[in-house]
């Protein structure tokens, strides 16, 4: 059979069933005879993911960077919320900079790169999104203790602020346990002509198994535990602000309504998939035609998911008053040394003398327990 008739057409084998981050091989089940074009989805994974995989690596590293430069150089982190706000964004920087690998991986219809790239850049993958989405729980908890444990919350805030370094080390080395079967069993391997970048179980016994424990982990620290955390805070938080006479609570509770709808929105569908794909594992008969739905169906729902992390820097951090107006300082301090390289005579000491003062001048009147969120 040539090349071009294996990679349009995909001979199904019983015993194997191949699932991966990524998902670019073909797989499906009827029986042992059956063969299972699924090109039409493998052409639309072609031209649809690389083109989003492109937009969101722009956007979220536009976004994720200015709110790290922002921390870096302007806004000193004075709460707890804005030490997950800078190591959010970290990770999502981290994250979709391996998307650019992933893009090509859908664009040529194979993996090029070698193993060790395959691992690391899994790895990275899996760490970051899980970070991600384990940051986004401690940013609604430490928003709950501040709103609705209001009388305790600055000797709580405190206390957890000067332990800052443990607690946000505790959740990367968490990130990194949940995500270490990724660095384990990934690897770059043949399937039907094809290289592929995605977990292979055949060193380990009953690989169904390993596989639904690898997909419960994802589903369990990827979406419900921050799920849990966010309603359950957030509702305590919408009932205490309701009670609050207080002339900005209702754009605090518009502002609470759109993190948990973007929330829903970028990962439910995801998350939905997985659950079907779990559900499917080591069920002997599929159709051709299911197969292709949820091949179609996890291509976009993955795009949105991954979405997230260019909408974390507007829900999370430039909502806010406060990181606006440093924000603003960033680009006035750009544009200056904009004009400054054009005309060598323009002088910027002015305006970083007054960003300097009104800097100081800010910190000065912010108590320590202050949070960049709009509340």
């Amino acid at each position: 059979m040539s090349a071009d008739a294996v990679n349009s057409t995909a001979v199904f084998d019983l015993n194997e069933d191949y699932f991966g981050l990524t998902n670019t091989s073909d797989y499906s089940v009827e029986d042992d005879t059956l063969l299972c074009s699924l090109q039409e989805v493998r052409q639309f994974s072609g031209l649809f993911v690389p083109i989003a995989y492109s937009v969101i690596c722009v956007f979220g590293l536009l976004g994720n960077i200015l709110v790290v430069v922002t921390f870096a150089f302007y806004k000193k982190a004075k709460s707890m919320t804005d030490v997950y706000l800078l190591n959010m964004a970290i990770a999502d920087i981290l994250f979709v900079l391996t998307l650019p690998f992933w893009a090509v991986n859908h664009a040529v219809g194979e993996w090029v790169f070698n193993n060790a790239m395959c691992k690391l850049i899994a790895g990275i993958y899996a760490v970051n999104f899980n970070c991600g989405m384990l940051l986004l729980a401690c940013i609604s908890m430490d928003r709950y203790i501040a709103i609705v444990q209001a009388t305790t919350s600055f000797r709580l805030r405190s206390r957890t602020l000067a332990h800052h370094k443990t607690i946000c080390s505790a959740v990367w080395v968490v990130s990194i346990l949940i995500s270490s079967s990724t660095f384990t069993f990934n690897q770059k391997y043949n399937v039907q002509g094809r290289d592929v970048c995605e977990p292979r179980y055949h060193t380990v016994s009953e690989p169904v198994r390993w596989k639904l424990l690898m997909l419960g982990l994802q589903l369990l620290f990827g979406f419900f535990i921050p799920l849990v955390f966010m309603v359950f805070c957030y509702v305590f938080i919408v009932k205490t602000l309701l009670r609050a006479q207080n002339s900005k609570r209702h754009k605090a509770i518009r502002v609470i309504i759109a993190v948990i709808l973007v929330f829903m929105a970028c990962q439910v569908p995801h998350n939905m998939v997985l659950l079907v794909t779990a559900a499917n594992l080591g069920r002997m008969t599929r159709s051709c035609h299911s197969e292709k739905l949820i091949g179609y169906t996890r291509n976009v729902t993955e795009v949105l998911a991954f979405l997230h992390c260019c909408l974390n820097p507007v829900l999370y951090a430039f909502i806010g008053q406060k990181f606006r107006n440093y924000f603003l300082k960033v680009m006035k301090d750009l544009w200056c040394v904009g004009r400054k390289q054009k005309s060598p005579g323009f002088a910027c000491s002015r305006l970083h003398s007054e960003t300097f003062i009104s800097r100081q001048n800010s910190e000065a009147v912010d108590n320590e327990n202050a949070s960049s969120f709009t509340m």
